[in-house]
């Protein structure tokens, strides 16, 4: 059972369980990696959840800092010295997810509402900073769930940044077929096999999603970026059913890429969909796209959110 502010903690394979109540919404989220274990609107499960006895599968709603995605063969080079990472993702040499998936995130702030955790990445190989990474949870008046995540700098050097996320969304219980994603990019970044990216296309054929693709149709790896954006610079990803009612992820101008992933691989779900906002792709260590140095002292920032529409 997830926690409240006034019932006991329940210690889950995930942590502590934050749970958050606003009108007709609720949203939970782990101690563990800072994740979004569950959102509901009306009672309909918009992303993807996992039992008390497991950690998030496929990287389920979990907050990825200090890289999103892959690092090639875990190194990078900072001023001419070659960083070697931990390699987590080994049948492709890469190093995976950030370095804090693993991580106990501390909480520094709640209420019915709002939660907001921080965890600590301290100096080491591969990654010479010391960094805190600190995510804000709120449901807001509509029910619409906002997350903040933050990077803040307590290095006396520039630290590099990819900020990101790995939530799973989905409509209920309709099935994939009757399922539709909406993708507004223009352009998609091609990968080796290790999943690398190689070049950046313009979209054409099954890699164009901006008139929708049936899920069950979709099966995807892919980062896109020149996205569409409203006068706000909100770009959204949007999975529709064919019963008229649609969830929305929203990320602001910082996001400049959405990683899609559609598997039939998820806890027994025949289709499931990761939509990953994040600030640059795969790789962005090596190749500098998407890529911040965060000054010492100083902080970088992105946000994204989740909303329903019936």
């Amino acid at each position: 059972m997830p926690e409240t502010p006034s019932s006991p903690v329940l210690r889950c394979a995930s942590g502590t369980q934050y749970r958050l109540q606003r009108g007709r919404a609720t949203a939970v989220v782990t101690e563990l990696a800072a994740a979004l274990r569950e959102y509901t609107v009306d009672g309909v499960l918009l992303t993807e959840t996992f039992g008390d006895h497991q950690i998030p599968p496929g990287a389920s709603g979990i907050t990825l800092a200090p890289w999103a995605n892959r690092v090639e063969d875990g190194t990078w080079t900072l001023n001419g010295s070659v960083q070697q990472l931990d390699i987590t993702e080994v049948s492709r040499n890469n190093a995976s997810h950030g370095l804090l998936r693993n991580a106990s995130y501390s909480c520094l702030e709640q209420s019915g509402t709002r939660v907001v955790l921080e965890a600590t990445v301290f100096p080491q190989h591969g990654y010479p900073f010391l960094v805190r990474h600190r995510v804000a949870y709120e449901l807001e008046e509509t029910g619409a769930l906002r997350v903040t995540q933050t990077l803040l700098n307590d290095a006396d050097a520039a630290a590099p940044v990819v900020l990101g996320a790995h939530p799973y969304l989905r409509l209920g219980e309709l099935p994939a077929g009757d399922l539709t994603v909406t993708v507004r990019a223009d352009s998609w970044l091609e990968t080796d096999e290790r999943l690398i990216p190689r070049a950046q296309r313009p979209v054409s054929g099954g890699t164009d999603l901006r008139a929708g693709v049936v899920l069950a149709d979709l099966d995807t790896d892919t980062a896109y970026t020149g996205l569409e954006r409203d006068e706000a610079g909100v770009a959204r990803t949007v999975l529709s059913g064919s019963d008229g009612r649609s969830v929305t992820l929203w990320q602001d101008r910082a996001c400049g890429y959405v990683h899609i992933y559609a598997t039939g691989g998820f806890d027994g779900r025949a289709k499931a969909l990761a939509v990953e906002p994040m600030t640059g792709p795969a790789n962005a260590f090596n190749s500098g796209d998407g890529l911040h140095w965060v000054q010492p002292g100083e902080e970088f920032s992105m946000s994204w959110g989740i909303e329903a529409s019936w």
